[in-house]
């Protein structure tokens, strides 16, 4: 027995030195499976523990050549440095970390400004996880505005719905499912990827709580006709007396089109527009996970749905589906702010814009697309092809083999036999970058033409 603890005692000393004189590579953990559905007994050494996860996302894709997201995937490193420094804030604990609140309250500022919130309008609003939850959030406030102002006037408060068009993200139909809204969804036609004017007035009633319109759309970043929507919602306010506000999904096109469409009526100009949501963590330039949520005033958040808690150290307010959420992206997007500046901002968009338009012009002069979103008001370019010869989906594959990640997809509703390529054009996207995608895009579709002529053999030959 004195033996055999002595060769634990050897074995185990022998193992240290062995770590000590080798790397990660020569350790036992290299020889074995990484834990996958169990946790192991026992653990490991920090550097081994990183280095099998680190080579393990190596199998990720490369956010570099990722044209299929919108989030943003480079920052400057002062902005990282910043995001290390609060990483272990959780910004919900105003008690402890008030200039993280303070901070965040200068961007809701700066942002409803930005969005051209009236001077007489106290503009509220809240950091979110992302677009998703500011949605939410949003939604239920009309909601709730919407059935205190059904009870004042002692009418039902039952079959609330939403008005929206098939061009909006999931969310927005999420939030129907889970809060008990009918959603009235307008399909979109094989021509016109948006909805129109028309398209509203024929789905509101006097139970519709908001109506949905989006700058800059998912599926093919155009955007839906607010200024004619809000005018519509004007008149029937006049008319019949119901007041239908509008919240504008500005997950993409909110940090654009301010910078570089100041003109374009869409924001809290527009008397309709009573919220706004937009994504810090897309076109704002920050890394996932941030959005926001404004309000054009504070009257447009029912008191109902802000709870005032004590539990973390003092008395706070708090709205929000997620309770708990970083504070670093919150400061990295105060960093953008500080740093770029309006003028800032304005070249980053025009730059981005101007580089989708030559991706859009090199890849309609090739003949083997049409561009979906013409006008290309924001910086993204969705082609369909303009043959036969093979498949957007065959195309999307095939450029995969050289690391590119384009989504093929087809089209919502009415428009589902469409089927399209869509290529998100980021800060970091420049013409160099653009020049190699459209290099391997042409090999690819030669490729591609080439496969499909070749007939299959009847007796193939196997080779050793």
């Amino acid at each position: 027995m004195l033996s055999d603890k002595l060769d634990v005692k050897k074995l185990k000393k022998s193992e240290k030195e062995h770590n000590i004189t080798t790397t990660a590579y020569g350790s036992r953990y290299f020889k074995r499976s990484i834990p996958k559905f169990e946790m192991p007994n026992e653990g490991m050494p920090s550097q081994a523990a990183y280095q099998l996860i680190h080579d393990e996302l190596d199998l990720d894709g490369n956010p570099s050549l990722n044209l299929a997201s919108f989030v943003t995937t480079w920052m400057e490193p002062e902005a990282d440095k910043l995001i290390m420094e609060s990483v272990d804030k959780n910004y919900v604990d105003n008690d402890e970390y008030p200039q993280t609140q303070k901070i965040q309250e200068r961007v809701v500022n700066m942002l409803a400004r930005l969005f051209n919130a009236p001077e007489e309008c106290l503009s509220m609003g809240t950091a979110t996880i992302g677009s998703s939850e500011a949605i939410m959030l949003g939604l239920l406030a009309h909601k709730w505005s919407w059935r205190e102002r059904r009870k004042s006037e002692g009418k039902s408060i039952e079959q609330p719905n939403i008005v929206m068009g098939a061009d909006v993200h999931t969310v927005w139909e999420k939030f129907a499912r889970y809060f008990d809204v009918e959603l009235k969804l307008i399909p979109l036609s094989d021509e016109i990827y948006t909805i129109t004017a028309e398209d509203v007035a024929e789905e509101i009633n006097e139970n519709t709580i908001a109506v949905g319109a989006v700058i800059g759309t998912t599926f093919t970043g155009q955007m839906d006709p607010i200024k004619e929507i809000n005018q519509l919602l004007l008149e029937i306010k006049e008319q019949k007396g119901w007041d239908i506000p509008i919240h504008v999904d500005g997950a993409s096109g909110g940090f654009i089109s301010p910078f570089l469409y100041p003109d374009l009526l869409w924001d809290f100009r527009l008397e309709q527009v009573r919220s706004i949501n937009t994504s810090g963590h897309k076109y704002g330039l920050v890394y996932p996970g941030v959005g926001w949520l404004i309000f054009k005033d504070k009257n447009d958040i029912p008191e109902d749905l802000v709870f005032n808690i004590n539990y973390l150290g003092g008395n706070m307010s708090n709205y929000s589906l997620n309770f708990s959420k970083a504070s670093n992206t919150i400061i990295a997007q105060y960093y953008n702010f500080i740093r770029l500046g309006f003028s800032g901002y304005r070249d980053i968009m025009e730059n981005m814009r101007d580089n989708a338009k030559y991706l859009a012009k090199q890849l309609t002069d090739s003949g083997n697309f049409e561009i979906i979103n013409k006008d290309l008001q924001f910086p993204l370019v969705t082609v369909k092809l303009t043959h036969d010869k093979y498949t957007v989906f065959q195309l999307s594959d095939k450029l995969r083999e050289k690391g590119w990640i384009v989504p093929a997809y087809t089209l919502p509703e009415n428009a589902q036999d469409i089927a399209v390529l869509r290529m998100v054009v980021k800060e970091n996207f420049g013409r160099d970058m653009i020049e190699n995608f459209l290099t391997d895009i042409s090999k690819s579709c030669e490729n591609l033409e080439t496969e499909g002529k070749k007939k299959p053999r009847e007796n193939p030959t196997l080779l050793y």
